[in-house]
């Protein structure tokens, strides 16, 4: 399995965004997604002003249903 690199929240909400995902809403520091064509599909990504913990990273991708390999491609 590929390292995942240090990324902030603004970085990984600019990659699931062109995995198909939208933002639906925003409360407090939580940003929750939904993608387009599969609405099963529901995200929270933090959105703290510091960058996010390695297994958070890898919640997020899986819950996102993309591997780890297509996450790092469409950065």
């Amino acid at each position: 399995m590929p390292r995942l690199p240090v990324m902030t929240a603004r970085a990984v909400l600019r990659v699931l965004e062109r995995a198909g995902f939208t933002i639906h809403h925003q409360r407090g520091s939580h940003v929750h997604l939904r993608h387009l064509e599969k609405p099963h599909l529901r995200i929270v990504v933090p959105s703290h002003n510091r960058d996010l913990a390695p297994k958070t990273l890898r919640t997020i991708i899986a819950q996102a249903e993309i591997s780890v390999d297509e996450f790092l491609n469409s950065m």
